[in-house]
């Protein structure tokens, strides 16, 4: 049975002498491989991490080799794994080949390994293909029988609404940009203008990591709940302008029902730059309404609460269904709310060491999922996670 050597010289000429018996010796054992257990002996022998002849390639012609001839024996030992893998990979493709010429069975008997075996002393091996060809072009072919349905997958409602809205606002030159889920405390609502007392710091609204009692409070970490962190994160690493929009999963304390779902997803946005207006916010989002709903739709703002914007808006659309004229979806008032705004609070460009008598700038935020029910005209948020064929098969 062949052994890797120990090389006494590294010259080509040398190791190339070794390379032909390697291949010679790989070669006679891949024909041997004729039945799952010959191809499995195979596959360890050759490819094992402690002791395969791989690895012992590596360790005995490599990593013995001197320094002037390390780079040579590094290039062949390339070339020989190479070979290797796809030695093992066509010795295990040709033995279910044979094993479906032959039958299924799992211990095969004497006469079917002696005609495998003799099969592959002919070259089987480099003519399997052509042989399985000529057998499947003298069977007969019935056409009036049905075909195999392969049903293709599409992209899931909320995802699909996601991307329409990123699309809206990568045209209107936004960037995008992403974050991680499990913020710190200092992201999530420090850096945000959170009072220490805020109720959203609270468990009962955020789902907060566990054994975090002994960190501060700025380091303790929690499942994000906005994407806000991420636009404190890029103004962090960005000079403005910075224009982006941050999607993504985000994470609440909530009861799922109807309308509230623990796991939901956001679309948020920044726009910093020098005298940003509160215009420019108007102009923006309702121009991204009436590409998403179209240009019959109108925008309201009225006067809110954010504690990273000042002052903030919640904003609504009159309802693309009935034209403001009052229905289901609206409630019969006219007008959808959709999402919240307003000019970045100064305190937040602190946290940022960007300078607030220079600098002004505006977000928004809005829930994917409410758009998608809007859109599709579903009435319980939990079908998009309850992953019910009947359910997703209809926006196939």
């Amino acid at each position: 049975m062949y052994c890797i050597p120990r090389l006494e010289y590294f010259t080509p000429e040398a190791i190339d002498a070794a390379v032909k018996e390697l291949l010679a010796a790989l070669d006679d054992e891949a024909r041997a491989a004729i039945d799952a257990v010959a191809c499995e002996h195979f596959r360890n022998r050759w490819l094992a991490r402690k002791n395969g002849l791989l690895t012992q390639v590596n360790d005995l012609w490599l990593k013995a080799a001197p320094g002037p001839d390390k780079r040579y024996v590094g290039i062949v030992f390339k070339v020989l794994k190479a070979k290797i893998e796809e030695a093992v990979e066509l010795a295990e493709i040709n033995m279910l080949s044979l094993e479906a010429e032959f039958g299924e069975e799992q211990d095969l008997d004497r006469r079917v390994t002696k005609s495998i075996a003799d099969w592959r002393a002919r070259g089987g091996g480099q003519t399997l293909d052509s042989a399985l060809a000529s057998r499947l072009k003298s069977e007969t072919l019935d056409i009036s029988l049905p075909g195999i349905e392969r049903p293709l997958g599409v992209r899931h409602p909320v995802l699909r609404t996601l991307d329409e809205l990123i699309s809206v606002f990568v045209k209107m030159g936004y960037s995008i940009a992403e974050g991680p889920e499990v913020e710190s405390d200092y992201y999530n609502f420090e850096a945000l203008n959170f009072p220490p007392n805020h109720p959203a710091r609270d468990t009962q609204d955020t789902l907060f990591i566990a054994n975090q009692e002994l960190k501060a409070q700025r380091d303790r970490l929690l499942l994000r709940t906005h994407t806000s962190p991420v636009q404190i994160r890029t103004m962090e690493n960005l000079s403005p302008p910075v224009r982006v929009i941050c999607p993504g999963k985000v994470h609440r304390n909530d009861a799922p029902d109807a309308t509230h779902s623990p796991v939901f997803h956001q679309l948020e946005g920044l726009c910093v730059d020098t005298n940003i207006t509160f215009g420019d916010l108007k102009g923006t989002l309702d121009h991204a309404m009436k590409s998403l709903f179209g240009s019959a739709v109108k925008t309201s703002f009225r006067p809110s609460f954010f504690p990273f914007t000042e002052p903030s808006v919640e904003v609504s659309i009159s309802c693309p269904f009935c034209g403001g004229k009052g229905c289901r979806p609206c409630k019969q008032s006219g007008w959808i709310e959709l999402l919240g705004a307003g000019m970045v609070d100064p305190n937040v460009f602190g946290f940022v060491n960007y300078d607030p008598k220079k600098l002004s700038g505006f977000a928004f935020g809005m829930g994917v999922e409410r758009l998608a029910m809007m859109t599709y005209n579903v009435d319980d948020i939990q079908q998009f996670f309850y992953g019910d064929m009947r359910f997703l098969e209809q926006f196939a």
